[in-house]
């Protein structure tokens, strides 16, 4: 996949373009979501998946620690 050039994601219309970007953030956190309990589930630590999204252990749990205990 090539990486769209952000002059065509331009619209005359903000409130298409604010909703593009609502789903886009959707979509990411799912996908965030998914990632994070794969990688809890194959034993990796919150240092780790921390490590790999660029955040705090600490952020990811407070983000994400909640879900696996729902599990």
């Amino acid at each position: 996949m090539e990486p769209m050039d952000l002059d065509q994601l331009r619209t005359a219309d903000p409130a298409t373009g604010l909703r593009a970007v609502t789903a886009l953030h959707r979509l990411a956190e799912r996908i965030e979501a998914t990632h994070v309990a794969e990688a809890r589930r194959a034993g990796w630590s919150w240092e780790q998946i921390g490590d790999a999204l660029g955040v705090t252990r600490q952020s990811v749990h407070a983000k994400h620690g909640k879900r696996e205990s729902n599990v």
